[in-house]
């Protein structure tokens, strides 16, 4: 009996060995994992290792278990994880010109954001990234920010005159709000809800999903459809792991990105899709005291004309060239 369940043993140790994976790919990022970034990164886990027959095994650790954004960038550098999904802006402080992004009412429509991402423009970015020692795989999407208020409807550009507008830490945002009389005040996320509450300030601009998450509803009275700014994410990988990486391993890797991100973007529409129906039913029960509007293509025009002279104050950081090419992308 001893020998029969020693036998066993032998069996089952040999079958772990034989099927453990050759790689680990270790992938952070700061979503839950029910999230379209989050989707995606586990549809990425699960296509490598199919692809690659068990040979690569990719662990995905969810909601900061490992790092915040802000950290990320450096644990690639160290070698402790090697895959990571950070928002383009955290970019910023190592590539100026990604900050291309922050632009307001740069990109026409999904559309044409999507051709610029997977364009020559979009692959000028990578080619910085790579140069600050991580490989640029794909572009992931996280929508288009709205403004929301609690002071006054923001339809023209008159209506953002004298409100207080939170505002992420760029000075492209912050350059965008002045241009429309608004009062830029920076505040960490995690306070947004609060200071809203609170009157500290009178505006935001959020996408559908991180405006209703938050339950920002609560705290505006309104929501104007305005698609004029964007929030992303770029997927990257440590150059130093990717350089030793085994060169036939790598295109079954890079498959597997392509297929996520198609599978990422797909979700984010459908996110949008999912969080405005829910915002409308919350305007419809809110009893006149929560409404969304949304500008027809002649008052975005009229928006565009007012903030474009925000893009000459950056030609020296983001390159003029470089603006001038995701315009004029079609």
């Amino acid at each position: 009996m001893k020998k029969l369940m020693k036998a066993l043993l032998a069996v089952a140790v040999m079958a772990t060995v034989s099927f453990a994976a050759d790689y680990t790919i270790k992938v952070s990022h700061v979503v839950s994992a029910n999230t379209p970034k989050g989707k995606a990164a586990d549809f990425f886990a699960k296509r490598v290792e199919e692809l690659t027959a068990g040979k690569v095994k990719v662990e995905v650790f969810p909601s900061a278990q490992l790092y915040k954004d802000e950290a990320v960038l450096r644990a690639l550098q160290m070698g402790n994880v090697q895959v990571a999904m950070p928002s383009l802006s955290v970019f910023a402080a190592v590539v100026p010109q990604m900050q291309l992004f922050d632009l307001p009412f740069i990109f026409r429509d999904k559309d044409h954001l999507y051709k610029v991402m997977d364009g020559k423009v979009g692959q000028k970015l990578k080619d910085l990234i790579e140069d600050k020692g991580f490989v640029a795989m794909e572009y992931w999407d996280a929508g288009f920010k709205n403004f929301s208020s609690s002071k006054k409807p923001i339809i023209t550009p008159e209506d953002a005159k004298g409100q207080k507008f939170r505002s992420m830490a760029s000075k492209v945002l912050e350059a965008q709000f002045k241009a429309i009389g608004g009062n830029p005040q920076i505040l960490p996320f995690s306070e947004v809800y609060s200071a809203l509450q609170q009157g500290v300030v009178d505006a935001a601009e959020n996408p559908y999903a991180n405006f209703y998450n938050s339950k920002f509803n609560e705290v505006q009275s309104s929501y104007t459809i305005s698609d004029h700014g964007y929030l992303g994410y770029l997927v990257i990988i440590s150059k130093t792991f990717w350089n030793k990486f085994p060169d036939d391993l790598k295109p079954l890797v890079l498959q597997a990105m392509r297929e996520a991100t198609v599978y990422e973007r797909e979700e984010a529409t459908k996110d949008d899709e999912k969080f405005l129906a829910a915002l409308k039913e919350y305007e419809a029960n809110s009893k006149g005291k929560f409404k969304i509007y949304t500008l027809t293509s002649e008052q975005k025009e009229q928006w565009r004309k007012v903030m474009q002279p925000v893009y000459p104050q950056f030609y020296g950081i983001i390159g003029e060239d470089l603006i001038k090419d995701a315009i004029a992308t079609e």
